[in-house]
């Protein structure tokens, strides 16, 4: 079986995450300079079989759209470009930054480490991604 690869975009930079090969499990890959993301998916790409892409996508829920979705909706659009035969699925971000946020300071992460956003992206890449298996299960 192949991966999939999970991505919190963000204009700096983009929280990466990927599956096992059997798509159990989701593991915090690292956090990329968001204008040095398609050059590391090529990368990752000769050395790994990719099935699909996950996207966090911040569903509006009622309230109106903000400045980054016309991003996320520019990024999706080229993933579908350079990667036709690859599957992107959306998956609602909502909260994702703030439950990140709480798993660095549950997990013991000191104050520097947890003011990283680098960190904060990774780890809402992972949790993306883990929404997105859940889902898949039912």
């Amino acid at each position: 079986m192949s991966r999939v690869l999970a991505f919190d975009f963000g204009l700096r930079r983009v929280g990466v995450a990927v599956t096992d090969p059997l798509q159990l499990i989701a593991n915090t890959l690292e956090t990329i300079p968001t204008n040095e993301i398609y050059a590391f998916i090529k990368t990752y790409f000769a050395k790994e079989d990719v099935e699909a892409f996950v996207v966090g996508y911040p569903f509006s829920h009622g309230h109106s759209e903000n400045e980054i979705v016309k991003h996320i909706d520019t990024f999706i659009t080229k993933l579908n470009e350079i990667y036709p035969d690859k599957k992107v699925h959306k998956v609602d971000e909502s909260f994702t930054s703030k439950i990140a946020k709480q798993t660095l300071l549950l997990s013991g992460v000191n104050k520097k480490e947890r003011r990283n956003k680098g960190n904060v992206d990774a780890i809402s890449a992972n949790i993306i991604l883990q929404s997105y298996l859940e889902m898949k299960e039912k």
